[in-house]
């Protein structure tokens, strides 16, 4: 678990504002072998999602990858599909989340999602820096 790859995506994902919003500005950056090898950021409303941004960026095997997001994937359908089945569908086994999501439609079951289909799920690195960037715009969607 790196400082360094949660820094990165919190740095990725204020490039999704203001156009992301009502929706969180989130980043993503997937890492294999110390490298970070793609990234994303919350797009337009009806947009992709961090996660699916950083899927769709990299087109190479995803074994060995680690997803280090800002916020826990979505475990519920709305303008998207839900980004914790989407990761879980990518093969990707290990995923560090700086914080869950207060929105009641999710907090804690993106991470639930994930560890029953076999992902390692960490929670809580840089989580304090994270929340202190994102809380102001939690809870808007």
């Amino acid at each position: 678990m790196s400082e360094k790859f949660m820094l990165e995506a919190l740095e990725i994902s204020k490039q999704a504002l203001p156009h992301c919003e009502p929706n969180p500005p989130v980043g993503c950056v997937l890492v294999k072998d110390d490298q970070v090898i793609s990234k994303g950021f919350t797009q337009v409303i009806g947009g992709s999602h961090a996660e699916v941004e950083a899927l769709n960026a990299h087109s190479g095997d995803l074994s060995g990858i680690t997803a280090y997001v800002t916020l826990e994937p979505c475990s519920f359908v709305g303008r998207t599909a839900a980004c914790a089945n989407t990761l879980l569908a990518s093969g990707i086994k290990h995923v560090v989340i700086a914080m869950l999501d207060p929105d009641n439609r999710n907090n804690g079951k993106g991470v639930e999602i994930l560890r029953a289909g076999g992902v390692e799920v960490e929670v809580g690195l840089c989580s304090e820096i994270v929340a202190q960037f994102l809380t102001p715009y939690l809870g808007k969607s």
